[in-house]
């Protein structure tokens, strides 16, 4: 469905990489903004070239493609402050500045970009790049109710998104940032343990992926998770004897542990950005 709030706006895209990619090709596919109206810059001639094919504007420069009434910084952590030396002056106030760089609160980025320019935190993950993100997005200095719908728009285009306050945003670091992550380990876990109960590596994950999608699609559907799992497991049958395996390794105690752990180190690395 076409969202009209980026009529007549454009958006500069600083650091043109994989993520920024699905941000732009889910938000223009969806019609939330004309790819004409996208200036994306990276200091790679194959990105740049990348997001032409996709209809864009290739900025020669960083500070040319800041020249928008919105910008996407999508750099690295290590390469924000250069990015932002670049694009300074560039920037005027009232530019919105959108910034998915992993870590970085929205008091530096006030601190490093040009003067009244109006800042939304986000912490996407990387389903987005299968349209199947799950987004969390924080207000910052100057953005108001129009900012927050001006990138709610651009992240749901390409998955869930959700409007949080930013001292939560290492709490979703740590679940849905790493999440898809765990997920895999686990998916390998399963089809490691598969293949040494007899199976193929090819039947092993076949039997993985497709019960994961399956399972995870229960869930999206508004299943809860212990009645689905209930559901599953007949007492005294092999799933029980699985789980029970599994909570006598402390499966619970051990997640809320790891994700604990995620979420102070998403804090550690904000106060050394």
């Amino acid at each position: 469905m076409s969202e009209d709030v980026w009529e007549g706006k454009r958006l500069g895209v600083i650091g043109a990489g994989n993520m920024a990619e699905a941000i732009v090709r889910g938000a223009t596919a969806a019609g939330v903004i004309a790819p004409g109206r996208i200036a994306a810059f990276d200091p790679l001639p194959e990105r740049r070239e990348l997001f032409a094919a996709l209809g864009c504007q290739a900025a020669a420069t960083a500070c040319a493609a800041a020249a928008c009434e919105a910008v996407l910084l999508s750099v690295k952590p290590q390469s924000l402050r250069r990015a932002a030396e670049e694009i300074r002056s560039g920037l005027r106030p009232g530019t919105l500045a959108i910034s998915i760089v992993a870590g970085v609160p929205t008091r530096i980025l006030a601190e490093i970009l040009a003067p009244g320019v109006k800042i939304i935190r986000v912490m996407p993950n990387t389903p987005l790049l299968v349209g199947q993100g799950m987004s969390c997005l924080s207000q910052g200095p100057g953005a108001g109710e129009v900012e927050m719908r001006l990138a709610l728009a651009l992240f749901a285009a390409a998955g869930a998104a959700l409007e949080l306050p930013e001292g939560q945003l290492d709490a979703v670091t740590a679940l849905s940032g790493g999440g898809p992550a765990y997920l895999f380990r686990f998916a390998e876990a399963l089809m490691a343990g598969g293949e040494g109960i007899g199976l193929s590596a090819e039947t092993a994950r076949l039997l993985t992926v497709n019960t994961l999608r399956g399972a995870a699609e229960m869930l999206f559907r508004g299943g809860e998770a212990a009645d689905l799992r209930a559901r599953v497991t007949s007492k005294g049958g092999t799933t029980a004897e699985a789980l029970r395996v599994f909570e006598a390794g402390r499966l619970t105690v051990l997640t809320a542990e790891a994700l604990k752990a995620a979420k102070e180190r998403s804090a550690e690395l904000g106060r050394e950005a």
